[in-house]
C-alpha cells in the first residue's frame, strides 16, 4: 500500500513543508507493515493522528483510504475493535457461555428461542421478583398481547438497587461547578422519601403523576419513588408550552405534577412553575384539571417563589421518612405514559409497564457494552424515551448517570464529560452538527470515553466521524427504535467494525422485516417489527393499540406476524443497514419526534393563511431532518414576515427546539378525493427545487 495524501494536500490543510513531509513518512511506514485500508486506518488512527492535527488532516487521510465510502459506506470502517477488547465484552461473554462465537447465529437464537433467551437476561441482570414467575410468556392473548413472566409478582425500581450501596448512582454540577457524587444508598433513600410522601399527600398506587423539569438528581429520585409506590408516572418535557403540557396531563387523569421553580439555560432563567400553572386556567376539558397539585423543586438551593394554596414546596413536600418498600405489582402494570406523536393532532400515549425497563437495560449490556462502574451521560429529558431508558440501563446495571443542568451545545459541558470520567456519552445528531461548527468539544481529555451512542434522528456520516475523533476514535453506537419499543429494533455492537452512520445487527431479542408498498420483501422499504419481544407496548392510553400497530399489517415472507413501526431503511451488503427517516407523516425535529398535525394545528390562524402544510425534508448530505413549511394564500405577502411570525407561533405554543427552515408560498395544497393533503407531493416538489 502506498499512501494517497500529498505533500500540497497536507500543506492546504495547514501543515508546513517540514511537519508534512514528517508526516507522509510516518505514513509509509504504517503502511509498509498493513496489508489493507482497514488495518492501516486502525494503526494510524491509533498511533499517529492525534489532537495536534486538525479534524480536516483526519477527513482527509480517512477518505483517502476509502474513496469510495460516499457511494458505498459499508467499505469504510472508521474503528476497528481491538482482539482484547472483544474478548472483554459483555456480548462475547454472554455468547461463550452458550458455546457461540458468530453473532448472526447468536441474534437467530435470541429470536427463535426468546423465552430461553429472555430468562437468561432476567438472571444476567439480576432482576427481583416478590414472587417468582410461572413461565417467561403466555401468548394465550395472541402475540399482539403477551403476558411476561405471569403469575408473577415485581416492582422494577427493586431491580435498580442491586449494585453496592456505596457505589456512585448519581453524578453532578452543583452551582459552583463542584462535582457532586450521590450513591446508591443515597439515591435509594431520597426516592423513599418521595414515595412516603406522595402517600401522605394522599397519592395511591396506580394514581398517574406527571413530571415536568429538567432531568436533574431530584427528577430521578422522583421518578424512582412515583414507580416505588405503585405510581405511575407522566413524562413530559419542560419545553413544551403550557398548552402541550395541560393535553398530557387530560389524557393520563394526573393527580399532581412535579415541576421546577425555574429552568436555567445559558445565562437566562425562564419560568417554569408559572408556565405548568398556567395549564390550570386553559380551557381543557378535565374535571379534576382545576384542583391537580404542583410540588416545585429549586432551580439552586430553595423554591421562593409564590405559590398557589393548593401547591407546595419540595421542603413543604418532603418528608423525613427513608424507610419504604415497593408495591408489589403485576409485571404487566404500567409504570410510565410517555407520548409518541404520531400522524395524528392528538399526542399518542404509549404505557411502559414494568417489563420494559429490561428491554433498556437488555439493550444497554449487549449494544453499548456497559458495565458496572461505568459513568453514562446523555443530554435528554424525561419527557422523551431515553430519559427513562438511562435511568434504567445505568441503575439495572450498576452503572451511575452523569447529569449536566446546562446547555449541553457549549464547551463548560464538555469540561463536565472530561471532570466526570464519563465512559458512555449519547447524543443526537443535530448536537454533534453544532459542535462540529463551533469546534467547542476540541482539545479536551475524552479518553476514558469507550462509546458514544446516537439516536433521535437520522445522522451525517461526516459528523459521527467528527464525534469519534474528538474521543480518540471510539466507536459510535448508532440506535434507532421508539418509545413503544422501550429501547431498539436496529443498533451495533463493540464487536463488529464501526462504520459512521450505519447499523450493524437488529437489537438482541427483537427481529423486523423489510417490506415495500406491497408488503412484499425489499431491501429498501418500510420497516415491520417481528413479536414477541419484551419492550413492545401492548396498550395505548387513548387509541386502540391492535389497530395502530397490527391491523391491515401483511405476513412476513416466513408467515410471521408483523408489527407497524415506520420507518424507512435501507439494507447494504454485507448485512450493514441505514435509516432514511420516516415513511408516513411522523417527523423527527431536533431529535424530538413530532407530527405534520401537530405543527400544523399550532399555525392555523395566522392572518390571510388559509391552509398550512408541514413536510420534512433530509438535507443533502444526509442528517436531521429540515422542517418545511407549505402555506396557501390568496395575498402577496412577505415571506420573511410570515417565516418569523410562524416561528414566533411554534416557540410559543409547540416547541422552541423545532426550528423551520424554508417556507413556501402556493395558491393551493394538492389534496386527494377525501380532502387530505398529499404531503407525498410536496415533498416531492421540494426535493427537486434543492
Amino acid at each position: 500500500m502506498k499512501p494517497a495524501v500529498t505533500m500540497d494536500q497536507l500543506m492546504e490543510k495547514g501543515l508546513d513543508r517540514e511537519a508534512s513531509l514528517r508526516f507522509l513518512n510516518q505514513m509509509q511506514n504504517i503502511f509498509s507493515r498493513c496489508a489493507t485500508p482497514e488495518q492501516a486506518w486502525s494503526a494510524i488512527s491509533r498511533d499517529l493522528i492525534s489532537d495536534q492535527y486538525a479534524f480536516d488532516i483526519h477527513l482527509l487521510v480517512y477518505n483517502s483510504l476509502f474513496p469510495d465510502r460516499e457511494s458505498r459506506p459499508e467499505s469504510a470502517p472508521a474503528w476497528v475493535p481491538a482482539a482484547e477488547s472483544i474478548a472483554s465484552a459483555n456480548l462475547t461473554k454472554f455468547m461463550s457461555d452458550l458455546g457461540m462465537d458468530d453473532i448472526n447465529a447468536f441474534h437467530a437464537w435470541t429470536v427463535s428461542q426468546y423465552q430461553n433467551f429472555w430468562s437468561r437476561i432476567v438472571k444476567k441482570l439480576g432482576i427481583v421478583f416478590d414472587k417468582a414467575p410461572d413461565n417467561i410468556c403466555d401468548l394465550s392473548q395472541g402475540k399482539e398481547f403477551p403476558v411476561w413472566f405471569p403469575g408473577s409478582r415485581m416492582n422494577i425500581i427493586n431491580s435498580c438497587f442491586t449494585a453496592p450501596g456505596s457505589a456512585t448512582a448519581i453524578i453532578y454540577e452543583d452551582s459552583h461547578k463542584n462535582l457532586i457524587k450521590l450513591s446508591y444508598d443515597e439515591l435509594d433513600r431520597l426516592s423513599n422519601r418521595v414515595a412516603n410522601s406522595l402517600i401522605q399527600s394522599g397519592i395511591n398506587p396506580g394514581d398517574a403523576i406527571g413530571i415536568a423539569m429538567p432531568m436533574n438528581h431530584y427528577a430521578v429520585a422522583i421518578y424512582l419513588g412515583i414507580i416505588k409506590m405503585g405510581g405511575v408516572v407522566v413524562s413530559i418535557a419542560d419545553s413544551f408550552s403550557s398548552e402541550e403540557i395541560a393535553i398530557r396531563l387530560k389524557i393520563a387523569h394526573a393527580k399532581a405534577i412535579f415541576t421546577q421553580d425555574f429552568t436555567h439555560w445559558g445565562e437566562k432563567y425562564f419560568p417554569l412553575y408559572e408556565k405548568v400553572s398556567h395549564c390550570r386556567s386553559l380551557p381543557v376539558e378535565q374535571n379534576d384539571m382545576q384542583s391537580f397539585r404542583i410540588i416545585v423543586t429549586p432551580c439552586e438551593s430553595r423554591v421562593t417563589l409564590a405559590l398557589h394554596e393548593s401547591d407546595k414546596s419540595w421542603e413543604s413536600f418532603l418528608v423525613d421518612s427513608d424507610i419504604f418498600t415497593p408495591e408489589s405489582c403485576l409485571p404487566m402494570s404500567p409504570c410510565n405514559i410517555l407520548f409518541s406523536s404520531g400522524t395524528t393532532g392528538s399526542p399518542k400515549a404509549i404505557i411502559w409497564n414494568h417489563t420494559t425497563p429490561i428491554k433498556a437495560a437488555s439493550d444497554a449490556f449487549f449494544h453499548q457494552n456497559i458495565q458496572a462502574g461505568d459513568v453514562m451521560a446523555w443530554p435528554t429529558n424525561l419527557g422523551w424515551m431515553m430519559g427513562p431508558w438511562l435511568i434504567f440501563a445505568a441503575l439495572i446495571n450498576h452503572a451511575a448517570i452523569a447529569l449536566y443542568s446546562g446547555a449541553p451545545k457549549d464547551r463548560a459541558f464538555g469540561e463536565f464529560i472530561q471532570h466526570a470520567r464519563v465512559n458512555m456519552l449519547g447524543v443526537v445528531p443535530t448536537l454533534v452538527a453544532t459542535w462540529r461548527q463551533s469546534g467547542c468539544m476540541e482539545n479536551l481529555d475524552w479518553h476514558t470515553i469507550k462509546v458514544f451512542s446516537s439516536t433521535g434522528e437520522c445522522s451525517n456520516a461526516e459528523d459521527m466521524f467528527y464525534l469519534m475523533f474528538l474521543a480518540g476514535y471510539k466507536p459510535v453506537i448508532e440506535y434507532c427504535g421508539g418509545t413503544e419499543i422501550g429501547g431498539a429494533y436496529i443498533s451495533s455492537t463493540v464487536i463488529q467494525m464501526n462504520y459512521p452512520s450505519l447499523f450493524t445487527t437488529p437489537a438482541m431479542g427483537m427481529n423486523f422485516a423489510i417490506i415495500d408498498e406491497n408488503g412484499q420483501p425489499a431491501s429498501t422499504g418500510e420497516v415491520a417489527i417481528i413479536p414477541p419481544s419484551i419492550g413492545l407496548s401492548t396498550q395505548l392510553l387513548n387509541a386502540d393499540h391492535y389497530q395502530v400497530y397490527f391491523e391491515h399489517m401483511p405476513k412476513s415472507a416466513n408467515g410471521e406476524m408483523l408489527r407497524r413501526h415506520g420507518d424507512q431503511i435501507k439494507q447494504l451488503p454485507g448485512g450493514f443497514y441505514s435509516i432514511l427517516g420516516r415513511v408516513d407523516d411522523t417527523m423527527k425535529l431536533g431529535g424530538i419526534k413530532t407530527s405534520a398535525a401537530e405543527i400544523e394545528r399550532t399555525l392555523a390562524g395566522l392572518p390571510d393563511i388559509l391552509e398550512v402544510a408541514a413536510i420534512a425534508i433530509p438535507p443533502a448530505n444526509n442528517g436531521p431532518n429540515l422542517l418545511i413549511i407549505y402555506a396557501s394564500t390568496a395575498a402577496a405577502l412577505n415571506k420573511q414576515d410570515v417565516m418569523k411570525e410562524m416561528q414566533k407561533k411554534i416557540n410559543l405554543h409547540l416547541n422552541p427546539l423545532f426550528k423551520i427552515h424554508d417556507i413556501v408560498l402556493t395558491t393551493e395544497l394538492p389534496k386527494t378525493a377525501s380532502n387530505k393533503i398529499m404531503r407525498r407531493i410536496l415533498r416531492k416538489k421540494y426535493l427537486e427545487t434543492m
